[in-house]
């Protein structure tokens, strides 16, 4: 990989950089970017994800236009929202949030939309959606409150995380398993792929380890 090519990744969220990491791929640099998710008046679940990843990446590319040797890289920025039909699911951060939501997805379908956005380093803007469709069982008061004593729905959209003690919860998943958990990898590398960046390049590196 040529040494220009850089990658940002405009988010703080450990399970991205981990799943970035599955994918053979070390952002090199994390740029978390502070903006208000609130929903505007009416704005269906998909087109709020599209909007905010964009956001994300855009003022990411903002901010690095501004340093020195900031222009050459590539910007990735993403979004995941959970929605039962035109209604979303806040990213719980108090108990009774989290009570909420499961309360709400018990025995019932949702869907887990999440936006990328990549800015590459000419200035090109390009966006992907990608949607499942999760299950989850029937939930009793018990499993709701002691999955709420966990911690683990804290700051997460829909208020659980797939791959942590909410995946013994899911009946059915229809649609990209990584989407649900925060990045959907075949997505985003083909986006990657699709603009230049040598996703590949450290594949041969990490069988040698």
């Amino acid at each position: 990989m040529s040494a220009l090519q850089k990658l940002v990744l405009a988010s703080g969220s450990p399970r991205r950089i981990e799943l970035l990491q599955q994918a053979g791929i070390e952002p090199d640099r994390v740029m978390p970017t502070g903006i208000d998710e609130t929903p505007a008046r009416g704005e269906h679940p998909r087109s709020l994800a599209k909007r905010l990843s964009r956001t994300k990446a855009e003022r990411a590319a903002a901010s690095l236009h501004k340093e020195a040797g900031g222009e050459g890289s590539f910007v990735l920025a993403a979004d995941t929202v959970v929605a039962v039909g035109r209604r979303v699911l806040p990213k719980a951060e108090i108990a009774e949030e989290a009570s909420n939501c499961l309360k709400l997805i018990s025995g019932r379908s949702h869907r887990v939309f999440t936006g990328i956005c990549l800015v590459s380093p000419s200035g090109k803007v390009r966006q992907r959606l990608v949607e499942t469709r999760v299950r989850f069982k029937r939930l009793t008061r018990e499993e709701i409150d002691l999955y709420v004593a966990s911690g683990e729905w804290r700051g997460k959209a829909g208020a659980y995380a797939i791959q942590g003690l909410a995946g013994s919860l899911v009946v059915k998943i229809v649609g990209s398993y990584t989407n649900v958990v925060g990045l959907p990898l075949y997505e985003t590398v083909s986006l990657l792929t699709a603009e230049g960046y040598h996703v590949h390049a450290n594949w041969a590196a990490a069988a040698t380890v």
